[in-house]
């Protein structure tokens, strides 16, 4: 398979699509549909979780009411297999907390005619923090 030409505008369409269904909670559970049942895997905050059901149980125990992502930056870079990586730099605002930054990391991968997310990772940006 060859390096996707597209890769560029598909990365940012689905991260414009990604966050908009995220931080709307009447369709948040639509990102089910962008996980694949077994083989997606989510690193949130360094716990990791497999498969669409899982990830969205841990999207929908998260405990704010209102949530927003302010994108700063999107990168994106072809894979060799068809794939497409990218990077997402931003700030996450949720209730009435301020803002924090954040990264999450994204792979998604061609399946039939369209990408389905096989890596998701997500950090906040915390620094000096004791661990």
């Amino acid at each position: 398979m060859a390096l996707n030409p597209n890769y560029e505008q598909i990365g940012k369409a689905f991260t414009q699509q990604y966050y908009a269904l995220f931080d709307n909670p009447a369709t948040r559970g639509q990102l089910q549909a962008l996980y694949n049942a077994e083989q997606s895997l989510m690193s949130f905050e360094g716990q990791q979780m497999q498969g669409a059901a899982k990830i969205m149980e841990k999207i929908a125990s998260l405990t704010f009411q209102k949530i927003a992502h302010l994108i700063t930056a999107v990168d994106c870079q072809p894979m060799f297999d068809g794939g497409i990586l990218i990077n997402v730099l931003g700030q996450l605002k949720t209730d009435d907390d301020p803002p924090q930054s954040f990264m999450q990391n994204f792979v998604l991968r061609p399946g039939g005619d369209s990408f389905y997310i096989q890596h998701d990772v997500f950090r906040l940006v915390l620094h000096n923090v004791a661990a």
